[in-house]
């Protein structure tokens, strides 16, 4: 087993490269004195895992989550923030704090994600989050102090983490541009390691890194999530002040009970609609079978030896080896308590599958 660590700053993310399958021993950091910018590489084998946000420092949409949920399960926000972002965008947002993605994003930053949209990552269902505010929940931090980065692992993914901060003339009241943002990252995590099961708060990626030192006051850490095994990126803020602070997060209303999973519940029906000598066509069926509306679903199965998916059609999907996973398209992923959608495949290779019901997560 070895652990590899790469120093040096792209000029912009990388393109993606296949995953590797072999479990390596996690995390050396290589600090770049001699650049401007410190830049860290933390590379592991283990493919990560997550459809998620950043709880460490924690990102607008999680920390407002925290805010607003109640003990029965309702949103209602407290933080002025919060309670704003709620009245541009209802509850749905909240439900799915971990959601805020770019299906076509592709890694790309500037130039793609338009300014004054960098929290939501130019997602409609979350421009609440955009609003230029000085009352976001905000995490106390010490700039120069490497510290312990959290991010939800809510569903199953590979990918890298560049994460930025603004500018010394970051101003919370202006909208968020690119020119507020730094150059380049400060730190890149490369494919981190998985810790607990996906679906719920406490599956996290978790790393350690230095931050920015010089910085002190207001400013908001971006991280921009990109798989490798297709084009959805994931974009995030978190509200920080550098104050001498250890990770202490204030503005945040008695959170309920932020360690429980939201109430989403979504289920997955497949029927065989046509057959024939070596082969098969599929009809699956997803319900949010929750009381909470949901942004985007997640249906994962492993097909029997010997069958390979030929065409796929109203989903993204994602093969490796007999495993299939797909998620919802743009258009799809949006169910009301109770409604449904469809998506369907053809399979080529004999046996059939005589499944009625497949995982599904929100997400």
């Amino acid at each position: 087993m070895s652990t590899t660590t790469r120093a040096g700053l792209p000029k912009r993310p990388r393109l993606p490269h296949p995953t590797r399958n072999t479990a390596l021993l996690l995390i050396l950091l290589a600090l770049l004195a001699t650049l401007p910018a410190l830049g860290l590489i933390l590379a592991a084998s283990t493919p990560a895992s997550a459809h998620g946000t950043p709880m460490k420092p924690g990102s607008r949409t999680f920390l407002c989550w925290q805010d607003a949920l109640t003990d029965t399960g309702e949103i209602k926000a407290v933080n002025p923030a919060c309670k704003a972002a709620q009245q541009v965008g209802g509850t749905t947002p909240f439900y799915n704090w971990f959601s805020v993605l770019r299906s076509d994003g592709a890694g790309r930053t500037r130039g793609f994600v338009p300014d004054g949209k960098l929290c939501s990552g130019g997602n409609p269902n979350f421009t609440g989050f955009d609003l230029a505010r000085d009352d976001w929940p905000v995490t106390h931090l010490t700039a120069g102090a490497t510290v312990d980065f959290s991010y939800n692992a809510w569903a199953a993914h590979p990918g890298w983490f560049y994460v930025y901060v603004t500018k010394d003339s970051y101003d919370p009241t202006r909208p968020l541009t690119w020119d507020e943002m730094e150059d380049q990252p400060f730190l890149i995590v490369d494919h981190p390691p998985l810790n607990g099961t996906p679906g719920t708060v406490e599956a996290n990626y978790s790393w350690s890194g230095k931050l920015p030192s010089n910085k002190s006051g207001r400013h908001v850490i971006y991280m921009v999530w990109q798989r490798s095994d297709s084009t959805e990126t994931f974009y995030s803020c978190s509200d920080v002040v550098f104050d001498g602070g250890n990770g202490e997060v204030t503005g945040v209303h008695d959170p309920g009970h932020p360690t429980e999973p939201p109430p989403g519940t979504c289920t997955a029906s497949r029927k065989t609609t046509g057959t024939w000598p070596g082969g098969y066509q599929s009809e699956v069926t997803v319900t949010n079978g929750g009381d909470v509306p949901m942004l985007g679903w997640m249906v994962d199965w492993t097909l029997p030896a010997g069958q390979s998916v030929a065409s796929l059609w109203n989903g993204n999907a994602t093969y490796t080896g007999q495993g299939v996973m797909v998620h919802n398209a743009d258009w799809n992923g949006s169910l009301s308590p109770g409604q449904s959608t469809t998506f369907g495949y053809v399979v080529q290779g004999s046996g059939g599958d005589d499944s009625t019901t497949l995982p599904c997560q929100v997400g």
